[in-house]
């Protein structure tokens, strides 16, 4: 491969006049990374080819701030696209093998690389390399941990439905399994409800509710004690025949305060009519 050189060049001089080649061997040292090139850059607008010149220029310029600024861009960048990692972790070190490539190249034109000052160099270049990929995997750690919260919340927030009617009745539907993390969740959104929005009556539908633990039915118990302090009344509807044995058999028994109906379309022809 011939490349373009001068005496006079720098380091970074050297790089910049010997670009396109520099590409091509970065290409060929890709194996699995150059075939995804243009779907990274469709997918997350992530410039593969672009990002890896400013690398070589902030670890051969020692911009160390630079440096872990970008890949703190990266690392987030990655995780909100959910891009695979080992194509990031190929593509950096073949930008290192890349790099070390036309520094030797540089030095056999030059000649001004010692021992000593070959491992010094060595040395610099690969710290910054690995600060940069330790910067860039903390990153996206971090993000990506940031994501699955924010996820992991929505689905919680829609698994506990609270559906006004008017100012002062709600209906919350309840459908699947009730674990211990969504009778967490039930207690805490209805509670703050009430007390927020001042509700009156809550109509609590477990006609998608197959099953119940006694663990579940006792914290259900708690939290309609609860929102009865809090001077709201509870209705409970379409209660399976499975789930009212499971009450039965757990000993609990519910405030005559709650009263229960066979459906929810009952408790809104009994508790909400707007047209009085």
């Amino acid at each position: 491969m011939e490349v373009n050189f001068d005496p006079s060049f720098t380091l970074k001089e050297f790089f910049e006049k010997n670009t396109e080649n520099f590409e091509s061997v970065l290409l060929s040292e890709a194996v699995n990374v150059k075939e995804k090139i243009e779907e990274i850059l469709r997918i997350g607008n992530i410039d593969l080819v672009n990002n890896a010149h400013k690398l070589v220029v902030y670890v051969i310029n020692h911009e160390d701030n630079e440096l872990k600024s970008f890949a703190k861009q990266e690392g987030i960048a990655w995780a909100t696209h959910a891009i695979e990692l080992t194509f990031k972790l190929e593509w950096v070190q073949a930008i290192r093998r890349t790099l070390w490539i036309f520094i030797q190249k540089y030095n056999d034109h030059i000649g001004q690389y010692n021992s000593a000052k070959f491992f010094h160099l060595e040395q610099e270049i690969n710290n910054r390399v690995d600060a940069f990929l330790n910067t860039f995997f903390i990153n996206y750690s971090t993000y990506k941990d940031a994501l699955i919260k924010a996820q992991r919340e929505l689905v919680e927030h829609l698994s506990v439905p609270i559906i006004p009617i008017d100012q002062s009745i709600c209906i919350v539907p309840l459908i699947g399994s009730m674990d211990a993390n969504r009778m967490s969740i039930l207690k805490e959104k209805v509670l703050t409800e009430v007390s927020n929005l001042r509700i009156e009556t809550i109509i609590m539908d477990l006609s998608g509710i197959a099953y119940m633990e006694y663990e579940e039915i006792y914290e259900l118990d708690k939290i309609i004690d609860g929102m009865s302090m809090m001077g709201c009344s509870t209705v409970l509807t379409g209660l399976r025949k499975d789930v009212v044995k499971q009450v039965s058999d757990s000993g609990i028994r519910f405030s005559p305060e709650t009263r229960k109906l066979g459906t929810l379309q009952q408790a809104l022809t009994e508790f909400y009519n707007p047209a009085e």
